[in-house]
């Protein structure tokens, strides 16, 4: 049992070593410094068997932005050319992708037309939003959080998306 936790610990520790360590500014502009724990990253985005929801919420200056079911703020990766992920291993663990079984649904002012998914390399089913593959940041603790504004993290930046599924690119 000793040598479990140990593991578990271990594994944590390791994860946020990793999305710590793979968060380079990508050589080049500013970038935003945010410091990743165990305990805000989030492996998954929903439950086993959870269907995801993608909705809108008020963010101050950002305006109008998506975010989860629990209201968390959701980011496109520019890195991303199409509906398939390219943030896979440390990345995925800094920047968690929005899952879900079965099919994605919207509210506020999310449009269930601009709503739809694509596999990941893993298998798992990702939602997407406008043709972008959405995503968590470890670094926002609780919703309403847009630490990953504008960071320039794993070769690109993340953004915000407004109702309409465009980055907003201001911070």
């Amino acid at each position: 049992m000793r040598r479990f936790r140990l593991a578990v610990v271990g594994t944590a520790a390791f994860v946020a070593i990793a999305a710590v360590s793979g968060c380079s500014n990508g050589g080049g502009g500013s970038s935003n410094s945010t410091t990743v724990t165990p305990s805000k990253v989030t492996p998954t985005s929903t439950p086993t068997g959870a269907q995801a929801m993608v909705k809108t919420a008020s963010s101050g200056k950002l305006g109008t932005i998506l975010v989860s079911g629990t209201g968390r703020t959701l980011y496109l990766f520019e890195a991303d050319k199409s509906t398939t992920s390219t943030c896979n291993g440390a990345c995925a663990a800094a920047w968690p992708p929005l899952l879900t079984s079965g099919s994605p649904s919207t509210g506020g002012s999310a449009q269930s037309k601009l709503l739809g998914t694509s596999k990941r390399s893993d298998g798992k089913t990702q939602v997407t939003y406008n043709g972008h593959p959405l995503y968590l940041y470890a670094g926002d603790s609780k919703a309403g959080d847009t630490n990953g504004q504008a960071l320039n993290q794993f070769g690109a930046e993340w953004y915000v998306l407004d109702a309409g599924g465009n980055k907003v690119d201001r911070s």
